[in-house]
């Protein structure tokens, strides 16, 4: 490989983010090295280290073309292993306990269980020559030079082994949100980064079925009846491979369907439409009901910091973590692979700082969707601005204007997918055709 930045290139962390960070680390080092505590090769389950992968997941759009760029062909090949895909504007969209008028966006929805979604990228990076997978391994801490300017490997302790130092030219934490860097800085003698909190207390209770007859579904690939301020228990029906069908029951401030097969479906009694009750309720249940919390969502502003190590990166939900009911966590980190790319084309080591200010750029769209809108429930604490209130407000008649118009749900969803930038939504005609249509929802 011609214009190598180095030997070894270590990821920490073998989800979505590290896989898709391996895979553009692997034109621009001899050698990279996936470093997990879980066993990856050959797992398409739910992992320890992956808490949430039982639950319903979005891909969105960008993410899936993002995917396909970087895994030439990765929609067919999951497309045959009977993965279920569809238009993300023609799923059943519910707000506030009312359909969006279907409206064909030309985007594409993969549905897949995490775990087969991640484990079809994972197969794209382990068909890469240069790359490998140090698993069963767990992460102790950085090794740095002797001043700590500078970050040269990764102190781990495989399960079957002794503790030992993986030397290394570049190191990238893509551990999620249980990273250590933050505490490592500070013990290094760096500032942790500032954060800012949002604290939702989600709770994801899912339990996955076989229906006796998809025709119920009525072609349908989706129903989503979103939880708002006004119906804050919501939910996520997706059918995903192998001819089953996953639910997520999602609960806010505390509020949490049980795990008790009895409980679960009852809870789904009280969404405000029926659609996924009556779906559920005579469907032979595949497993039994397992719940998730999401306490908050965190965003770290490693931009901000004036110092920081060479050698050393961080990325995916170890730079940011999302509320996952907007979906928005692996089209993020696919973002950030990009950018990494962009920097590692530069042909020089990356600066970190500058990595930073740019996933910054890619973090604060999402960031500033996911956030507002949980700040439209009165109950959750956070700052609210004149641009946080007046946008709720918008975001509330656009969804209502919605019910009324495929159009506004098609140009919606494009911007919710991160293909379309935000000011799509706010363009006169858009505006225009909003407040017409809400009035007379």
């Amino acid at each position: 490989m011609p214009n190598l930045l180095g030997d070894r290139a270590v990821v920490l962390g073998g989800s979505m983010a590290g896989l898709l960070a391996a895979r553009v680390l692997a034109d621009a080092y001899a050698e990279v090295v996936i470093v997990d505590r879980d066993t990856l090769t050959g797992v398409a389950s739910a992992r320890r280290g992956v808490p949430q992968g039982r639950h319903v997941h979005g891909l969105l759009a960008r993410g899936q073309q993002i995917l396909e760029e970087l895994f030439p062909g990765f929609t067919e090949g999951a497309i045959a292993a009977g993965v279920p895909t569809g238009d993300l504007g023609e799923l059943r969209w519910f707000f506030n306990g009312r359909r969006l008028q279907p409206g064909t966006t030309g985007l594409t929805c993969v549905s897949a269980a995490r775990p087969v979604l991640e484990s079809h990228v994972r197969a794209g990076v382990e068909k890469l020559s240069n790359v490998r997978f140090e698993q069963r391994t767990d992460i102790v801490g950085l090794a740095t030079s002797a001043g700590h300017d500078r970050v040269t490997g990764v102190r781990i302790h495989p399960h079957e082994g002794t503790e030992q130092v993986l030397e290394a030219d570049l190191v990238v934490d893509a551990t999620g949100r249980g990273s250590r860097t933050p505490k490592w800085l500070e013990e290094l003698g760096y500032e942790r980064p500032e954060e800012d909190r949002v604290k939702i207390d989600l709770t994801y209770t899912t339990r996955v079925y076989r229906l006796p007859d998809e025709s119920i579904l009525n072609g349908d690939l989706s129903i989503n009846p979103v939880a708002t301020p006004s119906h804050p228990r919501g939910a996520f029906f997706s059918r995903i491979e192998g001819g089953k069908s996953a639910v997520s029951l999602t609960g806010v401030l505390g509020d949490a369907a049980p795990t008790d097969p009895e409980g679960f479906l009852e809870w789904a009694r009280t969404l405000p439409v029926p659609d996924v009750y009556d779906v559920i309720k005579d469907a032979e249940p595949v497993d039994d009901p397992v719940a998730f919390k999401y306490p908050a969502s965190v965003r770290k502003h490693f931009e901000r910091l004036t110092r920081f190590p060479a050698g050393f990166l961080v990325l995916g939900d170890a730079a940011c973590s999302f509320n996952p009911v907007y979906g928005q966590g692996m089209t993020v980190a696919a973002l950030e692979s990009l950018v990494l790319r962009e920097h590692l084309g530069l042909g020089h080591e990356v600066d970190a700082r500058a990595f930073f200010k740019d996933i910054d750029g890619v973090i604060a769209t999402p960031w500033e969707f996911s956030a507002s809108g949980d700040l439209a429930f009165a109950e959750v604490e956070g700052k609210r601005t004149a641009k946080v209130r007046m946008g709720n407000a918008y975001m509330a008649k656009l969804q209502s204007a919605a019910t009324r118009d495929g159009s506004i749900t098609r140009t919606f969803m494009r911007v919710a997918g991160l293909v379309d930038p935000p000011g799509a939504l706010m363009s006169p005609g858009m505006m225009l055709k909003v407040f017409r249509k809400s009035k007379a929802a």
